[in-house]
């Protein structure tokens, strides 16, 4: 689903960027594309990180990136697993970048960033011991 922020084809990459992040850790991220909410979107993305289940990973270990590009607003939640493996000014740092970039207009390579990044942190705090199980899907999600 093209956005008038990403194409189709930046989408699909974003997605093997999930993957590709997430091979060698057990950690879980996702991205949700929201054009809907009006209200706040930091407590909007707190449901939607429930409803994508995230709060349910086996190591807590989940990362979500709720976007909405009209409100250029960005919220990043890292679950209770990960969050107590970096601090506060890791995620407030990854934040910055992503939205500064999103304020010169490069949204898809500012995500596409802060997904590898985050993949970087989750193979260092949860790396793959044996099999590896996807516990939630990779796609982005809209709303």
């Amino acid at each position: 689903m093209a956005t008038s922020f990403l194409t189709n084809q930046q989408i699909a990459s974003l997605v093997e960027a999930i993957q590709s992040a997430e091979e060698h850790s057990t950690g879980e991220i996702r991205v949700h594309i929201d054009s809907n909410t009006d209200e706040d979107n930091a407590k909007v993305a707190f449901k939607v990180f429930e409803e994508l289940c995230l709060n349910k990973t086996k190591e807590r270990n989940a990362v979500l990136f709720h976007v909405n590009f009209e409100q250029k607003y960005l919220t990043i939640i890292g679950d209770t697993g990960i969050h107590a493996k970096v601090s506060q000014s890791y995620w407030d740092h990854l934040h910055d970048y992503i939205t500064s970039e999103f304020a010169k207009g490069n949204y898809y390579q500012a995500l596409k960033s802060g997904i590898l990044e985050t993949g970087l942190e989750l193979k260092k705090y949860f790396p793959v011991k044996g099999e590896n199980h996807n516990e939630l899907p990779n796609e982005i999600t809209f709303s």
